[in-house]
Order: C-alpha cells, then structure tokens, then sequence
C-alpha cells in the first residue's frame, strides 16, 4: 500500500510540473506584449512611453530570456508565490483567494448534482424492468453530453429567468443565484456519469457472481445495491474525478454566461490581457485541484477493490 501511494504522489508531482510548464510555454509563444497593454490601456505600443514599457518588463522579469524567466518563475511557484498580476498589481494568490470561493461554490454544487442525478438516472435504467422505459432513460445521457454547456445555459435562463420568474439570471445572489448555473454544470458531467455506471452496472448484472447470488435467494435490490454495483462503481468513480478538471474549465463559460464573479471569470479576463503570472497560478492552482482530487480516487480504488493493490505490486516486482 505505502509503494502504492508514494507511486501516485510521484504522478501528482509531475502532472503539476507539466501544467505549469504547458502553461508558460503556450502563454510565451502567443503574440502580443502583456505590459504594453497594461501600460497602454490597450493602446498601440507607439503611443507609450518607451522608457515606462521597459521599466515595467523589467520588474517583471519579461526583459529576461525564456529559460532564465522559466527557472525563476518556477522557482518561485515551488514555495506558492507566483508574483503579482501584471493586469492589477496584486499578488496572483489574493486575486485566486478572492475569487476561489464563488469558483469552489458552483463546482461543488454541480459535482453534487451530477452525481445524484446522474446515479439516480442510471440506477432506475438499470433496476427497471419496463423496457421502454429503460431504453427512454438510457438514451438521455448521449443527450446532454452532446448539448453545448452555454445552450444549456442560455435555455434555462430563458425558461427560469425570463418566463417563470423562478430564479435570477445573473450575479451572485445566494442559493438561489447559484441553482440555474450549477444545472448548467451539472447536465453534461451528469449524463457521463450516467452513461458510465449505466453500462457498468449492465455489464455487472450479467456476471457470474450476480448468478450465484440470485440462486442463493438474494432479492432484485440486494442483488443491485450491494452485489452489482460496488463492483460497477469503479469506472464511475474515475469518471467523477476526471470531471473536476471539466467543472473547473465549465466554469469559465458557465460564470460568463450567468456573469458571476469567480476563478472562471478571472481565467478569461487574464488570458485575454495575456496575464501571465496570474494564468500561471490559475492553471497550477486548477491542476492542483485536479491531481488532488484524482489522487483521492486512487486511494479509495484499494478499499473497494483491494486486488488494484495486488495487481501493482505484482507488476513492480516483475519489472
């Protein structure tokens, strides 16, 4: 178990390494001058004072080579300090403080939703034995995958907002400003989980261990709750974390739409002024989230599955 976990921790660090140097390369290579526009306002670079632009590369280490900027940058963001944002002057860690709270609010709410009703859905598909009416439930996760997030935005607003009158459209008003976009989160990640515990459920109930259970006496929904679907958890529970990394980039489309402030909204004004620290410290901050919560997963995958353990340790005696 202990190789088991240092392995993924290892993992961890290096898919943290790898965001944040994606991150920097992409944002290096992408045209434009991030100081000019702040200098300027988004004027031209020939109507600002050429002494003040390079002034401000300076404090910023943009004067710097690439690789020499890389290594402080990265230096820095070992011990959590990714410097200031070059749009506002603050430091990259209290713009994501200030707007983390909102973010985790709406991302949370939607893995919630997701997983109840995607759960429910598939384990009423599953358990039924109307087959209409299994084949009607089970051909609505193909449907909100292929729904765009912002179409689903944009009719529940329509229908919620505008005609009943149920829920705000816009801003950060309490629980009830937060219901239509965690729905909007919530519809495409759902119908995944769905589709996933549907088929893994299906595939479980066909086993031999189901058989054996059912000749012992054990009823349809022992059978279902305790039999097939522990083992059928499993690719679901890796959808759900693979998911978190979904929400957080959703959410930059979802806080658009229903304008809220969050980490989502901080992520599209910083790319689009090409803020480099602060995007920096935004996608190391939602990989981090991401390798985290896959590596809860992978700690859970032993307790409900103890041969994982077995099968990689026989795999690293073998090598």
């Amino acid at each position: 178990m202990r190789r088991y976990v240092i392995k993924r921790l290892a993992q961890a660090v290096g898919v943290l390494w790898a965001a944040y140097t994606v991150s920097f390369l992409v944002l290096d290579f992408l045209p434009g001058d991030p100081v000019t526009a702040m200098a300027g306002a988004g004027m031209d670079s020939g109507q600002v004072d050429p002494a003040q632009l390079a002034a401000l590369r300076h404090e910023y280490g943009f004067d710097k080579p690439v690789l020499v900027q890389y290594a402080e940058y990265l230096g820095r963001a070992v011990r959590g300090d990714f410097g200031d944002a070059v749009s506002s002057g603050r430091p990259v860690t209290s713009v994501i403080g200030d707007a983390l709270p909102q973010t985790l609010q709406l991302t949370g709410a939607a893995l919630l939703l997701a997983v109840v009703l995607g759960g429910g859905l598939a384990m009423v598909a599953t358990y039924t034995s109307r087959r209409w009416l299994r084949q009607l439930l089970l051909s609505l996760p193909p449907l909100g995958v292929s729904v765009p997030t912002f179409w689903v935005g944009l009719l529940l607003v329509e229908t919620f907002s505008f005609r009943l009158h149920w829920f705000p459209a816009f801003g950060n008003d309490g629980l009830r400003g937060l219901v239509l976009p965690a729905l909007t989160l919530a519809v495409p990640t759902g119908a995944q989980v769905a589709q996933v515990l549907a088929k893994s459920l299906l595939t479980a109930l066909d086993q031999a261990y189901v058989e054996t259970a059912r000749a012992k006496g054990a009823g349809r929904r022992r059978v279902h709750l305790r039999h097939a679907l522990r083992n059928a958890s499993l690719p679901a529970l890796t959808v759900v974390g693979l998911l978190v990394g979904q929400l957080i980039a959703g959410s930059v489309v979802v806080e658009t739409v229903f304008s809220r402030d969050g980490l989502g909204r901080v992520t599209a004004a910083a790319v689009t002024a090409q803020d480099i620290p602060l995007v920096q410290g935004v996608v190391v901050f939602g990989a981090l989230i991401f390798v985290a919560t896959n590596l809860i997963v992978d700690l859970v995958y032993p307790l409900l599955d103890p041969r994982i353990v077995v099968a990689s340790d026989r795999r690293a005696s073998f090598a």
